[in-house]
C-alpha cells in the first residue's frame, strides 16, 4: 500500500509551509505530495495568507525535493487552456526530474470561479473529455509531428505538440464518484483512478464500475491504479486524537466512519479493509498542515506496518 500526503493549500498555507510539508514527505519515506487545486478556502477556515496555484508550487516543490512523486488531485479543467495546462505539466515533469503526476477533473466549485473571475460553464464534463484527448494527444504526438483537434470546445491547428514531458507518460488521475462518463473516461485515459470520500462499500461500487469500463473498452482493468483519498487522523491515543481532531473542526466519530482516525493500530486495520477492494494507494489528506509530528506519527506507527 502506498501511501501519499494530500494538502487542502485553500483552507491556509504559505508556499513555505507547502515545502516544509513536501520536505518531511521525502524524509519520512512516504511516495508522494499532492496537493488540491483551488482558489477559495471552504468552511471557516480563514484561508489566509490567501491561495497558491498549483502548478506553480508544484514547479517550486520539483526543484527542492529529489525522490517524492508530485501532483494534483484534481486539476480543475476549468481553470486552464488544455494546451497550456500540457505544456505546463511538461515543464515543471522536466524540472522534477520526471516526477509529475497530472490529476485532472471538471471543476465543480462554482463559488471560486465568481471571487476571481473565471468561467464556469455549465457543461464541464464535455470539456473535460475533450482536455484529456488534447493534453493526452499532444504528448503522444511523434517527434516532428503535428496535433490537430476539433472538438466542440476547443480547435487546435498544426500545433508543434512541444514540449514532450521528461517522463515517456505522465501518469494521468481521473476520479469520482459518477456512475457512467467517470468511469468511461477512466477506462479511456487514465493511469489510475482515485475515489476521494467514499466508504468501503461505495469503493467496492466505484471500482467494480471502472473495471466493467474497462473490460469494455478493450482494456485490462488491472493496468489501472486504484486508489481512494481519506482525512486522516492519528494519534497515540484517544487524548492525542481527539487533539487533532479538535485542530481541524472535526469529531472523532465522525473521522473514524468517513475517514482514517484513531490509534496507528486501528488506522492500519482500516486500510487493510480498504485494501481489500483492490485499493493500492491511498492519499492521506492532511488538514493541519502545521503538525509535522502528525505525520511523523503516520511514517513510523502506520506506514512502518504496511510493508
Amino acid at each position: 500500500m502506498d501511501l501519499r500526503i494530500f494538502t487542502e493549500p485553500q483552507q491556509g498555507a504559505s508556499y513555505d509551509t507547502l515545502l516544509t510539508v513536501a520536505k518531511a514527505t521525502e524524509d519520512l519515506g512516504f511516495d508522494a505530495f499532492f496537493r488540491s487545486d483551488h482558489y477559495l478556502r471552504m468552511g471557516s477556515a480563514d484561508g489566509l495568507p490567501g491561495p497558491t496555484d498549483a502548478w506553480i508550487t508544484l514547479a517550486g516543490l520539483a526543484r527542492e525535493t529529489r525522490r517524492i512523486r508530485l501532483g494534483t488531485l484534481m486539476t480543475a479543467g476549468t481553470f486552464r487552456h488544455p494546451g497550456v495546462l500540457a505544456i505546463q505539466v511538461a515543464q515543471v515533469d522536466w524540472m522534477s526530474g520526471g516526477r509529475i503526476e497530472l490529476g485532472l477533473g471538471a471543476g465543480w466549485f462554482e463559488e471560486e470561479h465568481l471571487a476571481y473571475g473565471i468561467p464556469f460553464p455549465k457543461e464541464r464534463m464535455g470539456r473535460l473529455e475533450e482536455q484529456l484527448a488534447i493534453i493526452t494527444g499532444l504528448w503522444g504526438t511523434g517527434a516532428g509531428g503535428t496535433f490537430d483537434f476539433d472538438g466542440t470546445y476547443y480547435r487546435l491547428t498544426d500545433s508543434p505538440a512541444l514540449p514532450k514531458p521528461a517522463q515517456a507518460r505522465v501518469p494521468v488521475l481521473i476520479g469520482g464518484h459518477g456512475a457512467v462518463r467517470t468511469p468511461r473516461l477512466a477506462a479511456r485515459y487514465a493511469d489510475e483512478f482515485n475515489l476521494p470520500f467514499a466508504s468501503i462499500e461505495d469503493t467496492v461500487r466505484q471500482f467494480g464500475r471502472v473495471r466493467e469500463a474497462a473490460a469494455r473498452a478493450g482494456r485490462a482493468p488491472d493496468d489501472l491504479v486504484y486508489s481512494n483519498a481519506l482525512v486522516v487522523c492519528v494519534g497515540k491515543d484517544d487524548t492525542e486524537v481527539a487533539r487533532r481532531a479538535a485542530a481541524i473542526g472535526r469529531e472523532v466519530d465522525e473521522l473514524r466512519a468517513n475517514g482514517l482516525a484513531g490509534s496507528p493500530e486501528e488506522v492500519v486495520d482500516r486500510i487493510g479493509r480498504y485494501a481489500e477492494t483492490g485499493c493500492s494507494r491511498i492519499y492521506l489528506q492532511v488538514l493541519d498542515l502545521d503538525d509535522l509530528d502528525h505525520l511523523e506519527l503516520i511514517s513510523s506507527a502506520v506506514q512502518s506496518q504496511l510493508g
